[in-house]
């Protein structure tokens, strides 16, 4: 009998990747979705929702092994919300401590929560990777519901007979990545000169495939229980070794300018965006020294492999 899997965010970039996976292994899925919401991939049962926070799952969640929970308000550049906390806490706090008790209650045996690195900050110092048992040090409302719902599920957790897991990705890319990532693969296929030939900062990245995986692993795997991971590709790069890279997945040469990180970094200051700077030219580098060793796990995808299938969507998809 093959295992059941109840998930949420399936028509996001994470999710949608999750649950392809797991229809893929065989597994049942039963996908959240706000009404009118459309899926397509086959086999997969809907459960409609209109608002998550108040949403009753009980009749879905029954028979099911195992909640991974990828749905959340996600951190925006530009929040209109008056007070974007409680907008945040609304759906990251509430929403999944309320889905989180209907599951231990209808008894799903482990709850996987993706949160983030913002929990442990917005950026490391050379040679100090964040680890997973740091203390949290979030900086903006977005990191601060990450937060608050880890702390409330390791408390729902020591009280209900479920398994929590929590999982932290850095930044996550991969076919259909959008944002800033998708602007560098633009700007890199115009040939058009970037001013990034001289930064030499640390930054941890991770492949959608290897977040997947670690995901699916640590639906099941016993020494998952009740523990926090952070993820990554297991290799850091540098803004500028990872444009050059990119370049050569797209088969395109960087045209990278050798303006000094300092520089930059003023002109961003000068400009309002020192919030792009700091992705940019800072440094924000994980240890996942505790995910490898507590679950025997090693990214299966390499950097340039998972570049060259990003590229590939981008060239067919996104020109």
């Amino acid at each position: 009998m093959s295992q059941s899997v109840f998930l949420t965010g399936a028509t996001g970039f994470v999710g949608s990747a999750v649950m392809r996976r797991l229809v893929a292994d065989g597994f049942k899925v039963t996908a959240a979705v706000r009404n009118g919401a459309v899926l397509v991939e086959n086999g997969v049962r809907t459960a409609h929702f209109d608002t998550f926070e108040t949403a009753d799952w009980g009749e879905q969640l029954r028979g099911v092994d195992s909640v991974v929970h990828c749905a959340a308000r996600v951190h925006v550049m530009h929040d209109t919300e008056t007070d974007p906390l409680a907008a945040f806490r609304k759906v990251n706090v509430e929403g999944t401590l309320h889905l989180a008790r209907q599951a231990a209650e209808a008894g799903v045996r482990r709850f996987v929560f993706i949160s983030s690195i913002k929990v442990n900050g917005e950026g490391t110092q050379p040679g100090k990777p964040y680890t997973a048992d740091d203390p949290a040090d979030p900086r903006d409302p977005y990191g601060v519901s990450k937060m608050e719902a880890e702390q409330g599920l390791r408390e729902l957790a020591n009280h209900m007979p479920i398994e929590v897991v929590i999982i932290r990705p850095v930044l996550v890319y991969g076919p259909g990545v959008k944002a800033n990532f998708l602007n560098m693969m633009r700007w890199l296929d115009k040939g058009i000169p970037l001013p990034f030939g001289s930064i030499h900062n640390t930054r941890s990245l991770v492949a959608l495939d290897n977040l997947v995986d670690l995901i699916l692993i640590s639906r099941v795997h016993p020494q998952a229980a009740n523990q926090t991971f952070l993820v990554s590709d297991g290799e850091d790069l540098s803004t500028t070794q990872l444009l050059r890279r990119m370049a050569k997945a797209l088969g395109k040469s960087a045209r990278l300018l050798p303006i000094p990180s300092w520089i930059l970094s003023c002109a961003a200051n000068v400009l309002g965006k020192r919030s792009l700077s700091q992705r940019l030219c800072g440094s924000l580098s994980v240890d996942i020294d505790k995910t490898r060793s507590l679950l025997q796990w090693t990214p299966p995808v390499s950097v340039d492999s998972a570049l060259e299938r990003a590229a590939k969507h981008y060239m067919e998809c996104e020109k």
